[in-house]
């Protein structure tokens, strides 16, 4: 179930945020440096969450993490809503601010996919939390520079390329979702994800004999393409080939919009 961000208090999280980390945070000055800091306590958070998911994450659990108590933790943070915030965007902080562009756009773009899928898949507790409410942090906003700089490089206007940079976040995010989650059912279950498919294939051949009678385009479609040499060597390469293979038909079409070919987007 998602986490809807930006549910703390907005000047304390947009504070924390962007700079402000130290200040109200309850140390006196002059004095000794705190043992604790805004930094360690969000580390403390991604860790607990990186673990368990955000199902674990309580400030208590951090504040155990840190060996502290969890009082001690509020002179750094409000509460686990900006928390939640705090961590998000300081996980984006390992994705670059910019994309080379001496390849070209596409293979910038291309890049830019791979990085942020991989760091979903680093902290798949990230997809737990829902970006119809972005946590409007320095981190997260560099991940948005960078991609708008890599699509700014097509000379599209900026109109077309939202629709460009909002499918492509739709694409990588999804993708890294499914799986994200087929990881999560096959440590849960303890069944992975071929044998599952190849029991309920079984299963499925007796109790629906006329399956590719009654759903023919279906069949067709989850066919494997002769092509190809047959299918990857395991259910993971098989989402990344398709992730692979849907991100090159997204690009497709911002490259025919931006060469004006025909089934391309029309700048407007």
């Amino acid at each position: 179930m998602s986490i809807i961000a930006g549910q703390g208090d907005a000047a304390r999280s947009l504070a924390l945020l962007w700079g402000e980390a130290e200040a109200g945070s309850g140390r006196a000055a002059p004095g000794p440096k705190p043992a604790l800091s805004v930094a360690a306590v969000v580390a403390a958070g991604i860790e607990v969450a990186d673990e368990g998911g955000v199902a674990a994450l309580s400030m208590r659990a951090v504040a155990d993490r840190l060996g502290r108590s969890s009082m001690a933790l509020y002179t750094y943070v409000p509460g686990k809503a900006e928390l939640v915030d705090l961590m998000y965007d300081r996980a984006h902080a390992e994705l670059p601010g910019a994309y080379q562009l001496n390849e070209g756009w596409r293979a910038a773009a291309t890049a830019w996919a791979a990085d942020l899928r991989a760091l979903y898949l680093r902290h798949p507790w990230l997809l737990q939390v829902s970006y119809a409410r972005p946590v409007l942090g320095p981190c997260e906003q560099r991940v948005m520079e960078a991609l708008a700089g890599v699509l700014f490089a097509t000379g599209l206007p900026a109109s077309t390329l939202r629709a460009a940079a909002a499918s492509l976040f739709d694409l990588v995010r999804g993708g890294a979702r499914t799986r994200a989650e087929a990881r999560l059912a096959a440590a849960a279950t303890g069944v992975a994800d071929t044998e599952w498919w190849a029991e309920r294939a079984a299963r499925l051949g007796e109790v629906a004999p006329d399956f590719a009678e009654r759903f023919p385009l279906s069949v067709r479609l989850s066919a494997e393409d002769a092509e190809t040499g047959g299918a990857p060597a395991s259910w993971e390469e098989r989402m990344d080939a398709t992730h692979a293979a849907g991100l090159a038909l997204l690009l497709d079409g911002v490259e025919a919009a931006a060469e004006g070919r025909p089934g391309g987007v029309s700048p407007r």
